[in-house]
This record gives C-alpha cells, sequence and structure tokens, in this order.
C-alpha cells in the first residue's frame, strides 16, 4: 500500500470517528437522563412505557389492551411479594353498554397490617386501569388508526400504585391497618370497578375506614392537588404531614380535578382523598404519551402518599364521613400531633425541624461499619415524643432500612438535648413528631464503598 493510500485510509477512519462522535454528542438526551435517574424513577418509567404502549390500544374498558394492563399489575404485585386476592365472586364481572356486553376485572393487592387491634379493618388505595382506547380517522382517502395511549391518564396512576405497594410491602410494621391495592377495571362506565369492588366482590367493605385515588399524577409541572370533598378528618390527616420533612405536599383543592373512582367511596360515604397532578392539554387525547411525563415530580409524590397511606392506617380512630363536633376537654397526657401545636416546639430556638437534623442528628450519626461494608443505605423515618419538659422519649422506628442503621438512627434520636416544648393555648404540651433521617454512600474513586467515603447527609 503507497504512503499516500495509508494516509487516505487513516484520514477515512478519522472522519468516521469524528462523525460518530459528533452524532452522539446531539443526539436526544433522554438516553443519559435514564442513565442517571433512581431505581424508582426507573421503574416508574417501566411501568408507564409499558401500561401506554401502543400495543395495549389504549386500554379501553374490557378490551385486551386492559385486559393485558391488568395481568401486568397482577404480576408485578406478585413480584413485589405482595398478595393478589381472589373472590369467591370473582374478579371479573360484566357490563352492558346498550349495545353488548363488555367483560372486565379488578386487580386486587393485599398487604397486612401489623396491629392487631387495627389489622381487621382496611385502607383502600386505587387507581383506573382502562382509557379511552383507539378509534380511526380517513385523511386522503386512508383511514389512520388514532390510540389514545394514556401515559398520564391513567399509566401514571397504576405506575404510582404499583411502586407504593413495593414501599408499603418492604416497611409492613409501620401499617396499623391492612391495605388494599386496587386496580378498578372499567373506570370509564360509570365506576363500574369500583362498584362492583364495594357491592360485589369484597364482602368486608363495611370495614373500609378510608380510599386514597390516584389519577392523573405524571405532570407535576402543572402542581400536585389533593380534593378530600372537604372532609374536615382527611384535611387533618393532610396537615399532619406538615410535621415531616417530605419533599412536596399537595395543594388542597375545594373542586374535583378529575372524576374518577372515588366517587364510588363516596357513595358508600367512606371518606376519601383524590390525588392529581391537575389539569393536562393532552388529556384525553393521542397525544397523552410517555414525553409528557416528569418522573421526579413523580418520585416526589410517591414518598408523600406513602406517609398518607402509613398514617391513615395508624389511626387510632377511623375518620368520619360526616363532619362531627368534637367535645370534651383534652387530657394533660394526651400527645399532641407537631401540626396541631399553636407554638410548635424548637431546638437551639429555631422550630423548623430541619434545624434538629443539621445541628444534631448529622453532627453525631456515624455510620456503622457493617452497613459500609454491606452497601446498606437508605432513609429511617423515626417517630418520637418531646415532653411536656423538652425531653425526648418512645422513638421508634415507622419505616426501617436495616437493624444496624435503625439502631444508629434511634440511638442519637434517644440522646437528643431537651427541646423548648410545644404549646396549646398557652400550656406546654407532649408533642409527637416524625423525621427522615438519611444514611447515603458514594462510592470512592475505586469503585467500592470505604469506610471513609462520605457517610450521611440530608
Amino acid at each position: 500500500m503507497s504512503g499516500f493510500s495509508k494516509i487516505s485510509l487513516i484520514s477515512a477512519v478519522l472522519a468516521t470517528a469524528l462523525c460518530l462522535d459528533a452524532a452522539a454528542q446531539y443526539r436526544d438526551s433522554a438516553p443519559y437522563e435514564e442513565l442517571f435517574e433512581s431505581e424508582t424513577a426507573a421503574s416508574l418509567r417501566q411501568h408507564i412505557r409499558y401500561l401506554s404502549a401502543e400495543s395495549l390500544e389504549g386500554r379501553a374498558a374490557g378490551s385486551e389492551g386492559e385486559a393485558e394492563a391488568a395481568s401486568y399489575m397482577e404480576q408485578i404485585f406478585r413480584d413485589y411479594g405482595i398478595d393478589v386476592l381472589e373472590f369467591t365472586s370473582g374478579n371479573s364481572f360484566g357490563i352492558n353498554n346498550g349495545t353488548d356486553t363488555l367483560t372486565s376485572r379488578n386487580v386486587v393487592g393485599f398487604i397486612q397490617g401489623s396491629d392487631p387491634a387495627l389489622s381487621s379493618r382496611y385502607i383502600v388505595v386505587g387507581a383506573r386501569m382502562d382509557n379511552r382506547g383507539s378509534d380511526s380517522y380517513t385523511i386522503d382517502g386512508q383511514t389512520v388508526q388514532r390510540v389514545y395511549n394514556g401515559a398520564n391518564g391513567n399509566a401514571s396512576g397504576m405506575a404510582l400504585l404499583l411502586e407504593l405497594g413495593k414501599m408499603l410491602s418492604t416497611n409492613v410494621l409501620s401499617l396499623g391497618r391492612s391495605v388494599l391495592l386496587v386496580g378498578f377495571g372499567a373506570s370509564s362506565q360509570s365506576y363500574a370497578g369500583a362498584w362492583y369492588f364495594l357491592n360485589r366482590q369484597f364482602s368486608d367493605s363495611g370495614a373500609i375506614d378510608a380510599m386514597v385515588n390516584l389519577d392523573c399524577v405524571g405532570t407535576g409541572y402543572n402542581g400536585f392537588y389533593a380534593y378530600t370533598a372537604s372532609n374536615n378528618d382527611l384535611n387533618t390527616v393532610l396537615r399532619s404531614l406538615e410535621g415531616q420533612l417530605l419533599p412536596l405536599r399537595p395543594q388542597t383543592v375545594a373542586y374535583e380535578t378529575y372524576p374518577s373512582d372515588h366517587r364510588a367511596f363516596y357513595a358508600r360515604e367512606i371518606p376519601n382523598v383524590s390525588f392529581s397532578t391537575g389539569k393536562f392539554a393532552e388529556y384525553n387525547t393521542e397525544r397523552d404519551t410517555e414525553s409528557i411525563i416528569d418522573y421526579p415530580s413523580m418520585e416526589k409524590e410517591l414518598e408523600y402518599i406513602y406517609a398518607c397511606v402509613v398514617r391513615l392506617s395508624k389511626l387510632g380512630s377511623a375518620p368520619l364521613f360526616h363532619n362531627a363536633v368534637q367535645t370534651g376537654l383534652r387530657k394533660d397526657s394526651e400527645v399532641i400531633p407537631y401540626y396541631e401545636c399553636d407554638v410548635k416546639p424548637s431546638f437551639l430556638n429555631s422550630t423548623d425541624p430541619r434545624q434538629f437534623l443539621t445541628k444534631w442528628v448529622y453532627a453525631y450519626l456515624k455510620y456503622p461499619r457493617e452497613a459500609v461494608e454491606n452497601g446498606i443505605q437508605g432513609t429511617v423515618m423515626v417517630e418520637f415524643t418531646i415532653g411536656a419538659d423538652g425531653k425526648v422519649t418512645d422513638a421508634r422506628v415507622v419505616r426501617s432500612v436495616s437493624e444496624v442503621l435503625d439502631a444508629e438512627a434511634l440511638k442519637v434520636v434517644n440522646a437528643s438535648p431537651k427541646w423548648k416544648p410545644g404549646r396549646v393555648k398557652g400550656v406546654k404540651v407532649p408533642c409527637s413528631m416524625t423525621l427522615p433521617i438519611e444514611f447515603r454512600l458514594e462510592k470512592s474513586r475505586r469503585g467500592s464503598f470505604g469506610i471513609n467515603d462520605i457517610i450521611v447527609t440530608k
């Protein structure tokens, strides 16, 4: 080969490499975003991609696409170690839509509560499975099929339901009441799946104390909203979560963002809250595809909804459907939730709970060597009481990661200096608070975890 030919060959190879590099630099950024997203966000993405795929043809009520969505949810429940219930009345039901009879079904996952006094009562968390399906139209004599994928309506709600189930089953000791996770079929047919569940399928529906509905929760850039039909008890539960350091909280609204399965529960006088990310332009159109989903916001919503379900499951008294007038005086020994204090308890002259985390917890927390060596990390949720004398007592883990991390979190909380106690009507009161204590490892440059790596952050 001549010198000129060698130079030409090398130039061609370099040019090809440069072109490939340029293409890599300017390709769609989505794959890069997916590389760095959390495990939870990746799971949410996987669920929504499957449930809103063209192959499911919009999941019309009674269609094969809706049946595939139901089978997918059932399989994921099983993969997550959640019991899938089969009922003597059957999980399937028929709907007469005026021209023919459609067959749909519900998928019901079950997580047993851990409190013997409450576990025979239930919290239902539900999400509709169906959407508009598909239709066709003609352009220049050609028939074109139009699919209403329903990524936000309501693959997003189903995805959150699945990942919520995973969180609850992993932290089952945090539950008082049992939880039923329900994918409702044929919601578009006058909430037929929810009606069937309450009136035919689940024989113990009188033991349901509250319902949480998830519908159109994937466009967090529009906001995050909770509709309780102005139920005082549920509004109180939502306010109680302000005492936890959650990544966001919803705006409680007096109007219904979307009609959904919670209406069937309202008709049965079961208190319910419906979560949504609000109106979006692509609703009920073929543009409702995965491209509009805001996964980081969904992950934050999941943390909030998890905290809400856990709080509902642990209420000593079930929320009332009708607003009731409460009378009687508070007992001096009664522990008041953080949010109910007229004057919040303070640590080092700050009523912001983050002061306690930054100035005390993370200053003295030590990452257990055993956890470092085994790569164990996560967020431990600790509930504790700040007494009327300012002492911290009764600390307990309400969301576990591992025994060693739980023990370290409890040790530091229990060693807390005195707080300035909370007050109600000028009187010092014992107050309960729940805080997240995060343990996070970072890989060293060698690609492995070491005892000297960053150990606790928030």
